[in-house]
Parts: C-alpha cells; sequence; structure tokens
C-alpha cells in the first residue's frame, strides 16, 4: 500500500511460478534422502568396493547440502521496475553529485583505445554535466593511458552534444560505431572521422611504445613523469584534464562538460598496494577534495556504458522518501558484448544475473560484484546504518569551488600516497576492504552486515557491456581468483556463515556461500569423475542394477536436477548447446580452476603463497578471434590445469573403452553390463562425450588453438598410469 501522497520510484514483484519450483524442489530433496538412505542401509563388501562406496557417499552428502544451499536464491525471486518519469518530476533540481571511477592496470592487456571508449561512455551520462566527474585510475601508470585520456578530452567535446542531440546508444564510441555501420549523414560520417583519427594516434603511440615527443612537450602534465623510475616506484600523479568548474571548459555547443581526471597513485617496493581496492580508496579520498559526489559509481575499463539513463535507473532506488534511506548500493549485472550464439566458454554469467542475484535480492540484496554498482560514498566511507539516516540531496558541498586547479591537485596528492593509510580504518572499516582477492564481495558482505540494504538492478536495455574471456585458459584462470577469493571470506572474520550470523538473512548468508563454497566442491567432483569410472574398468557396481528399485531416486534427482537447470538457463533467454557447453565448463572449473583455489587457499593459510591479483586479457590474436566467433574451443597453451581436465577426460574415455572391450571379449555383452551398472555406463559415457571438444584438441587439430603435444602425451601417460595402477592395487 502507498502512503498518503507518497508514489514511489520503483515497484518490486515477485517472480510467477514460485509454487510450482518449490514443489519441484522438495520432490528433488526427498530422492536425495532416499539416495543418502540406500548408501547407508547397503553399505559395500570388501575393502575395495567398501572404499569406493563410502567415498560416493561422502561426495552425495556434500552434493545435496550444496544443492540445499543453492535453492536459497531460487526461493522468492523478484523483479525490479523504475519510474524515472516520478524521478524527474520530483528530483530533477536537486540531484546529487556522482562521482564515476574507472579503474585500470596494465596497457598492455587493457589496451589505452579500449579504456578511453569506456571513460567516453560515461562521460555521456543524461545528467546534469555540472554534477558529474570522472576518474581514471591507472594503475600501471602508463604515459599511453595518460595520453589516450588527452585525445580523449578533445574528442568528448565533439562526442558529448552528439550523442545527446541524436540520442544515440551506446555511448561507447567503439561500440557504436561498429554496430552502426549503415549511419548516414554529414554530422555522423565527421564525428567518425574524428574518433578514427584519434584512435589512429592512439594506437600508433601503443606501437611506438611511447608518446611522441611533440606531443609531450606541449602539455605540462607529462613533466609529472619525471621521477617515475618503475610501475612499482613512483610518486602521486594526479591531473584535473578537464575541470568542470572552469568557465572555458565547454563542448562546442556551449555547454559544460564533466569534470575528468587523471590519477596514478604513489607506489614504493616496500608498501604493499592491494590492488583494485587501494586504488579504490584512493579515488575515493582525491575525489572527496575534488568533486565529492554524494553517489559513486564503479566501473571496469573494459565495461562500457551502454544505457545513458542508467544513473537515474539508479537513483529511482536511492532517492525514493520511503526506502531509499536503507539502500547502500544498487548493482547492475555484468553483461558482455562478445558472447558468441552458445557461448562455448559459458561467460554470460547468465543463470548468476538473471536467476540467482535476483533471488538475492528479496533477502536483503546482491552481492557487490566490483563493477556496475552506484555506491552512496558516505557509506563506502564506512557510515553505519540507523534507522533515522535521511541524506541531503540539496547539499551544495559536492564540489570543490575555492581552490585554483593547480592548488587543488597539489592538496589531492597526498591522498593518494602510500602511507597515508597507515595507522587508519582505510581497508577495515572504511573504503573497500583488503586482504582478499574479491575485495567488492567482502565489501558489499561487510556494508549489508552493518544494517545496509542493497538493490538489484536489471533493466530491459543492459545498463554496461564487457568483455568476455575468448579462451579456455582466460575462463578458468578467472574463476581460480573469483572461488579463491570468496573461499577466503568464507574462512574470514567477515565470514557469512558466521560473522554475518544474525547481521543479515538467512537467504542471504546461503546465496554468500554458495559462491564462497565453490572452490570446496572440486573434491566431489574430482571423485565423482574418476572413480565411478575406474570401477567401470574393473566391472565392479557402485550404484543399484536396473531391476532394483533403488535405481529410481538416483534417476529421478538427476533428470530433474538437469531438466530444471536446462528450463532455468532457456528461460534466461539461452540456447540448448549453450547449456549443454555450461555443463562442459562447469566440469573444467570444478576439476581446475576451483581444485587449484583450494590448493593455494590451503598453502595461503599455512604461510606458503601468497595472494595475487590476476587481470584477465582483453586482447586476443586475429586468428583465436576468428576461432572463438566459430566456437572452436581454445587451448593452446600449456598449463597444469589443461594437464588436469585432459587427465580426468582420458581417464573416462579409457575405462570406457576398456568396458567395452571387456564386455565383448567375456562373452556377456553391453547388455548384461549395462543392467549391473548403468548408472556408472552413463556417467562414464556422458563424461567422454562433454570432452569431445578436448579430444579435438588433443589428437585431431592442427590449428594453434590445440593442446600442445608435450601436454598430449603427459597426460596421455598419466591417465594410463592411473587405470593400470587402479586396475593392479584394487
Amino acid at each position: 500500500m502507498e502512503s498518503e501522497g507518497y508514489s514511489p520510484l520503483f515497484e518490486t514483484k515477485a517472480v510467477k511460478g514460485r509454487v510450482v519450483y518449490r514443489v519441484f524442489a522438495a520432490s528433488i530433496f526427498v530422492g536425495i534422502c532416499l539416495i543418502w538412505s540406500y548408501r547407508v542401509k547397503f553399505v559395500a563388501e570388501g575393502g575395495g568396493r567398501r572404499l569406493g562406496w563410502l567415498g560416493l557417499f561422502a561426495a552425495e552428502i556434500w552434493f545435496g547440502f550444496y544443492w540445499v544451499i543453492t535453492q536459497a536464491p531460487r526461493w522468492n525471486p523478484i523483479r525490479r521496475r523504475t519510474f524515472k518519469h516520478k524521478l524527474s518530476q520530483r528530483h530533477e533540481g536537486e540531484f546529487p553529485g556522482v562521482d564515476i571511477f574507472v579503474c585500470t592496470a596494465d596497457p598492455e592487456m587493457e589496451p589505452p583505445a579500449m579504456v578511453i571508449s569506456t571513460v567516453l561512455s560515461v562521460m555521456a551520462y543524461d545528467y546534469p554535466p555540472e554534477k558529474l566527474s570522472v576518474y581514471l585510475s591507472d594503475d600501471a601508470s602508463s604515459k599511453l593511458t595518460y595520453y589516450a585520456l588527452m585525445e580523449a578530452s578533445q574528442f568528448a567535446k565533439h562526442w558529448i552534444p552528439f550523442c545527446k542531440k541524436f540520442n544515440i546508444q551506446p555511448r561507447s564510441p567503439a561500440a557504436y560505431f561498429a554496430s552502426h555501420i549503415d549511419h548516414q549523414g554529414k554530422e555522423v560520417d565527421f564525428i567518425q572521422t574524428l574518433y578514427k583519427d584519434m584512435e589512429n594516434r592512439i594506437n600508433y603511440a601503443v606501437k611506438l611504445g611511447r608518446v611522441p615527443d611533440e606531443i609531450q612537450s606541449s602539455s605540462k602534465g607529462f613533466s609529472q613523469w619525471e621521477s617515475y623510475a618503475s610501475r612499482k616506484d613512483h610518486n602521486t600523479f594526479l591531473q584535473i584534464v578537464i575541470d568542470g568548474r572552469d568557465p572555458k571548459a565547454k563542448d562546442v555547443e556551449g555547454s559544460v562538460l564533466p569534470t575528468l581526471v587523471y590519477l596514478a597513485r604513489e607506489k614504493r617496493p616496500r608498501y604493499f598496494h592491494n590492488f583494485k581496492a587501494g586504488a579504490m580508496n584512493a579515488l575515493l579520498r582525491v575525489s572527496s577534495q575534488i568533486s565529492n559526489g554524494q553517489i559513486i559509481l564503479n566501473v571496469d575499463c573494459d565495461m562500457y556504458s551502454n544505457n545513458s539513463d542508467a544513473i537515474r535507473d539508479a537513483l529511482c532506488f536511492l532517492m525514493d522518501e520511503e526506502k531509499g534511506h536503507e539502500i547502500a548500493y544498487v548493482q547492475f549485472p555484468q553483461l558482455f558484448d562478445n558472447i558468441t550464439k552458445n557461448e562455448i566458454y559459458a561467460s554470460s554469467l547468465r543463470v548468476i544475473n538473471e536467476v540467482e542475484l535476483p533471488g538475492l535480492d528479496s533477502f536483503g540484496g546482491p552481492l557487490y560484484i566490483g563493477t556496475g554498482c552506484f555506491h552512496r560514498r558516505d557509506v563506502l566511507c564506512g557510515k553505519k546504518y540507523s534507522k533515522g539516516y535521511r541524506n541531503d540531496w540539496n547539499s551544495k558541498d559536492y564540489r570543490n569551488s575555492g581552490d585554483d586547479v593547480n592548488e587543488l591537485e597539489e592538496k589531492s596528492k597526498h591522498l593518494a600516497s602510500c602511507s597515508y593509510e597507515e595507522n587508519t580504518e582505510w581497508g577495515k572499516e572504511m573504503g573497500l576492504r583488503y586482504g582478499c582477492p574479491v575485495e567488492d564481495v567482502i565489501t558489499g558482505l561487510s556494508i549489508q552486515s552493518q544494517g545496509w540494504k542493497s538493490i538489484y538492478c536489471n533493466p530491459e536495455r543492459g545498463a554496461f557491456l564487457g568483455v568476455a574471456p575468448t579462451s579456455l585458459i582466460q575462463t578458468l584462470v578467472q574463476h581460480k581468483r573469483w572461488s579463491e577469493g570468496d573461499l577466503q571470506i568464507l574462512l574470514s572474520r567477515y565470514s557469512p556463515a558466521r560473522y554475518a550470523r544474525g547481521k543479515i538473512s538467512l537467504g542471504l548468508r546461503m546465496g554468500y556461500c554458495t559462491f564462497c563454497l565453490w572452490a570446496v566442491n572440486s573434491l566431489a567432483t574430482l571423485y565423482y569423475s574418476i572413480i565411478p569410472s575406474l570401477y567401470l574398468l574393473r566391472g565392479i557396481p557402485l550404484f543399484p542394477q536396473v531391476s532394483s528399485p533403488w535405481l529410481i531416486p538416483f534417476t529421478y534427482v538427476i533428470f530433474a536436477k538437469y531438466a530444471g537447470s536446462l528450463v532455468e538457463y532457456l528461460l534466461a533467454g539461452g540456447t540448448i548447446l549453450g547449456w549443454w557447453n555450461e555443463q562442459r565448463i562447469w566440469l573444467y572449473k570444478r576439476t581446475s580452476s576451483y581444485l587449484f583455489a583450494l590448493i593455494d587457499t590451503v598453502l595461503k593459510i599455512i604461510g606458503l603463497s601468497d595472494s595475487a591479483f590476476v587481470i584477465t586479457a582483453k586482447v586476443t590474436d586475429q586468428e583465436a578471434s576468428e576461432r572463438y566467433e566459430k566456437e572452436i574451443m581454445e587451448f593452446g597453451a600449456s598449463s597444469p590445469m589443461f594437464t588436469i581436465i585432459a587427465t580426468v577426460s582420458l581417464v573416462n574415455l579409457l575405462c570406457f573403452l576398456g568396458m567395452v572391450k571387456k564386455a565383448v571379449e567375456s562373452g556377456s555383452g553391453l547388455v548384461m553390463t549395462f543392467q549391473a551398472m548403468a548408472l556408472q555406463v552413463v556417467l562414464c559415457g556422458t563424461l567422454v562425450v562433454i570432452n569431445w571438444p578436448l579430444y579435438e584438441g588433443l589428437f585431431f587439430r592442427t590449428d594453434k588453438g590445440k593442446i600442445p603435444s608435450s601436454l598430449t602425451i603427459k597426460s596421455f601417460t598419466l591417465a594410463l598410469a592411473t587405470c593400470i595402477a587402479f586396475s593392479l592395487l584394487l
């Protein structure tokens, strides 16, 4: 019910079909309990068989427990819709200042031309430009990136009015000109020519490896690099490239330009820099002196703005008169513009975006995922929630207006120094939290545990689009970092299982545990992917025979679980082949990424390893890109992760072929073998089928994306040795 005179700025609706799903989930849980009962009632005899039996029982207990955990986000999903016209009617004149943080860390893996397209896209929001400030954090302290930003500041004078005049979408010039090849008109051609010229100049400098001398001499900003020693040893470089307070900072139409700032925080070898979290915290402090926007948006350098109304969507939640004061941040989904039709690497995060995050929204809010998120500045800086809290959107101190730009730069530099955070609460109770590879998730959890809520906003037009991994190794490395960081959260003082008890809802705690337990899943999955196949090779059954009624719960749980997963994926907009590809990547992640994450976490706990932040490359060579477009799996590297997944796949292939050979030679035939060990035959056969792209990479392909011959030999030797050793020892 609406209060008298109150008209909400957003609405919340429950997703239909919840009751049907709950009944369906309950039936699966009954089947899981029957499977556990079977294992207890019919404990296998014989040392070797009993060991395999008990191992499967332990794995099935884990799978059942984890399945229950994953039901929380699916129990009560909701959808949000904003009313931007109401926002404009009531608050147009009192919009808060918005500071946008764009983070980059490596000009080779994150090309400057790509970075500035993201910067330009957020500079062109449909929002009062005098209340908009954009900050580029360059943790590589690259002259090339700074030069690209200088070029972008000039191009913005043409690009921003062009975007607003024609209301174009998206407002990343690279994305717009790539997707609108049929545009016409002199003005469009003129803007495209300007953009191509700028892009060519930037790419020429990148290819040259330095900024041309004549350009460096024309801008005082480059003089800051005179003290530069290396990426890890330099002063703070801070430049207000466009000063939004300056009357001369106008576009070609005479309108005010947003403030644009470059920051490379100080780095010294003796100080640990805390990766992206350290960069974000430096931005928080520096921006508080320059613009002090009440709202903070942070985006990764490859996540350009695809929706010019995204700020207004976020403000519909944050400025709502009845509920806005409870909301700390508004999280948009992480979407990608380079996903192929059938998503060969399952990189779209489709089920997470369309099912799990809406489900968590009903329990108090989604995770903070590190990009595409609008925060209240004061909350991000440590403000605790109180029922009487109200934000003063009419505050006029959102922008520093007293200092000259040069004075402002000098006064702000010390805020990004290495020593500033010593003996302070930064990284602990203020800013992004330190000590975890997924600093974003742990920060969001800490904020929610203080009483704040978060909102998941997924508008019809995606707010941000980025670059998804285009090779298997990129995918596996990315998920290793995510799963390792999530597991560290579970073991930290911020653990949703302990620290958050009584502070956030049970459903939200379970939702966090869904991700925090990714790495632990590796053990049960690895066991289930190898042991039943090895026992199949020896002709030893570990599951009920076809004639046994106990086969029914196994069959039902397997069929229902995967049928439900398929329906879920299709309703989220995917394809059948895309779902099949997701099952393959699910297997590879659990047996490699998650396993290495678990091992590294254990080593870190005992002091034998340190966490490292690994940047996912945003560029690939031409041949690899063509294979990606054709949905041909890319290997092409000799990685320990590939060794594991190749060895496991070959163990299953050898076991399946060995089973067929023995069945034929014994005279019992495949029918008798199937009747005795149906589930093992199906499981092993499914693993063989799902690994077909891997077998192609091992044995049949000749392109550069195949698995290296040395790894093929190593994996085959390990798989053969495993099968022989198991046969001899059992």
